[in-house]
């Protein structure tokens, strides 16, 4: 079987859980690329592809990334070679695990239309409202993989199921409807269910962890990371911090272009956003 993940930190996560079933055993194999943002219109083209390519090259621009430290993400070539080993080996598996939150679901919608032909052969396991036990020995439901202990897998390998047809021919639709609709940031509403939302969506997040005080710029970067209940990657809300900064909702001291910890923030005119949309998303 070769084990599908949608987060780098599973990837280590899915290994530990092979040493402890060896039933497991198979390659895991990571969707790296972030489709709850960004433009998808035409991902199935060259010219919508190189979209998508150009918007993150910009996004990163602004992050606290060197060129040296970005890797090429090019999805299509990991499908591809996923489909070559399904031809190759006709009692090959995937097995697709998925978190309840929109990165995860995304990759999935990404994933399903060119998987079509292999019905019976991709098996989806989804964490979709279930409880587990944490390190405490307290219940509680995950939104992500990482939260989840390596021995809680063995539970929840029973939950694997194969994509029905009925999902085959209805999740492609599915993608295709948030591709044409071209959200620039997608929540997940419940299920399996997905909602387009404007780029602004996490700006109160950002806002909310800014005071009249000054305070570091990566302080803040991380504090928004950490307190936000639905989750999105640094280098989205590093972009956003740097369009309120250009919109004159964040003031900033010290040398911006320098780098992330060479400048200071604060909230422009001592005005507090206390409820953001992504939060009352989450209520």
């Amino acid at each position: 079987m070769i084990h599908i993940v949608f987060n780098e930190s599973e990837i280590d996560l899915m290994k530990q859980v092979i040493e402890l079933d060896e039933t497991l055993a198979g390659e895991v194999v990571q969707i790296r690329d972030d489709y709850a943002v960004g433009p998808l219109a035409g991902l199935d083209t060259p010219e919508g592809w190189q979209t998508r390519t150009d918007w993150w090259m910009e996004l990163i621009k602004h992050s606290h990334y060197s060129k040296n430290e970005i890797k090429d993400v090019d999805d299509r070539e990991t499908i591809s070679q996923l489909k070559a080993k399904l031809d190759e080996n006709p009692e090959e598996q995937l097995w697709i695990w998925m978190g309840q939150n929109q990165h995860d679901v995304c990759g999935y919608y990404r994933m399903i239309p060119d998987f079509s032909e292999y019905q019976g052969r991709v098996m989806v396991l989804y964490m979709n409202n279930l409880p587990f036990i944490n390190d405490k020995g307290q219940i509680f439901y995950p939104s992500w993989l990482n939260e989840i202990q390596a021995s809680e897998f063995l539970k929840a390998k029973k939950l694997a199921r194969p994509v029905t047809l009925s999902e085959f021919e209805i999740d492609p639709d599915e993608w295709k409807k948030l591709c044409d609709e071209n959200a620039m940031v997608r929540m997940l509403e419940g299920g399996k269910k997905i909602d387009g939302k404007e780029e602004t969506f996490y700006d109160g997040e950002i806002l909310k962890n800014l005071t009249p005080e000054w305070q570091k710029a990566w302080r803040l970067v991380g504090n928004t990371l950490n307190r936000m209940k639905i989750k999105t990657g640094d280098v989205f809300i590093e972009w956003r911090i740097k369009q309120l900064i250009a919109e004159g909702k964040i003031e900033v001291t010290g040398d911006i272009e320098k780098g992330w910890k060479d400048f200071d923030v604060k909230l422009s005119g001592g005005k507090k956003i206390e409820v953001s949309e992504a939060e009352e998303a989450n209520s």
